[in-house]
């Protein structure tokens, strides 16, 4: 089977660049290990473990792909303020949407329910869906690649997309470097309730041992008081942590997270992830390109890596769209090097502040505490400061694809 473009990886970006490509005239092949089936949505039913913070530029990426409708059809929780403060000092910061007159920060959304949004957006377009197709070689045919599936399949295109994830099969095949470094911490992910309502905040205390989130969820039999966690910490507290029965794993979380939001009164089953950052040193050869996580990871800090994945995937989009429209050939490195031009410098600078972020907050001296406790005070007074973290934030500065811009 051939097509002009095969994207490996239907995961949330390689579904976005499938939509944002479905009116190119292009035959592309969205293919994935998994059933990419859509299930029933109930509203009461648990939370998945995996969110992600959407910012407002991935909310107009999913509006403009046609996602977005059945995303918020299921379940969100938007939040318009954000908290954060040192766990072993005076310092903190609050943010709010109202400080650049938006009205939310973002929402937080279960992965599963926007990869439902797009999949429901994907059936109702003229798109090449190969679902249970997993990828075992890869290799050049002439001006084509070709891949063979585990099943025996064979496939070919000129331009082949890697989505498909931090383990990239792709990437791996195709023998694209990367530098990799271990955060020595795994991440503790799970979503519980708590005695009081999270009031549409976005909360951050920085422990001596790392990070602690609570980011607000909503259900709709209890509004406000279910949060997703992200408890990052040394292999071996998380080890003890995740060996706890509920109720003492509860007491450890509110007592950590200082009683913010009242007694932690249930939690569901809890999992545990390495944390580990990953960078591709090149996004694009001729004929393949990276995006999404299959080009970086970043620590799970201010939940970025989707936002990022999804400025990917349409500003790929707008490079092979204004590639088509000039009658060049998509898989000519020239093209394709607009793309890493674009993002490389943005997802670096991302990565490179969440990795400054969470060593200042690791540090033990007393003058570098002193200095993150002053700077997070002298930051909270300073509004234009906090303002332009606002926008960053909502995706509302830098270079932004069109499917992002108002």
């Amino acid at each position: 089977m051939r097509a002009d473009l095969i994207i490996v990886g239907a995961g949330m970006v390689g579904s976005a660049l499938a939509l944002a490509l479905q009116h190119s005239g292009l035959q592309i092949l969205l293919l994935d290990g998994g059933p990419l089936s859509v299930k029933p949505f109930d509203q009461s039913a648990a939370f998945e473990p995996r969110v992600s913070a959407l910012s407002a530029a991935s909310q107009r990426i999913l509006e403009r792909l046609g996602a977005w409708d059945g995303i918020a059809a299921r379940r969100t929780s938007p939040y318009g303020e954000m908290q954060v403060w040192d766990g072993s000092g005076t310092g903190q910061v609050h943010f709010s949407a109202a400080s650049v007159h938006a009205e939310v920060l973002g929402h937080i959304v279960e992965n599963r329910v926007v990869q439902d949004g797009l999949l429901d957006a994907l059936y109702e377009a003229d798109l090449g869906l190969l679902p249970g197709a997993r990828l075992e070689q890869l290799r050049r045919s002439g001006d084509d690649w070709l891949l063979t599936l585990t099943d025996g399949r064979e496939l070919r295109a000129p331009l082949v997309i890697a989505a498909d994830g931090a383990n990239s099969a792709v990437r791996r095949l195709a023998g694209c470097a990367t530098r990799e470094w271990d955060y020595l911490h795994h991440a503790i992910v799970t979503s519980v309730r708590c005695s009081k309502p999270h009031q549409q905040t976005a909360w951050q205390r920085f422990t001596d041992d790392g990070p602690l989130a609570f980011l607000p969820l909503a259900k709709a039999d209890d509004a406000e008081h279910w949060c997703s966690i992200v408890w990052s910490t040394t292999p071996a507290e998380a080890e003890r942590l995740m060996a706890l029965d509920d109720a003492a794993f509860c007491h450890e979380l509110g007592k950590a997270f200082e009683w913010r939001l009242g007694e932690v009164l249930e939690s569901d089953p809890r999992h545990c992830i390495p944390l580990r950052q990953r960078h591709a040193k090149r996004y694009v050869e001729p004929g393949l390109a990276l995006i999404g996580d299959a080009a970086h990871t970043i620590h799970p800090l201010a939940g970025q890596g989707v936002n990022l994945g999804f400025l990917d995937a349409a500003v790929l989009a707008e490079v092979l769209l204004h590639a088509l429209e000039r009658g060049e050939n998509l898989a000519d490195i020239k093209v394709l090097g607009r793309f890493e031009r674009r993002r490389m410098p943005h997802n670096l600078a991302m990565m490179a502040a969440m990795e400054g972020f969470e060593r200042l907050f690791q540090a033990d001296p007393l003058p570098l505490r002193w200095l993150r406790n002053s700077g997070l005070n002298l930051v909270d007074g300073a509004n234009e400061a906090k303002a332009l973290f606002v926008r960053q934030a909502l995706g509302l500065s830098g270079d932004l694809p069109e499917l992002a811009r108002l």
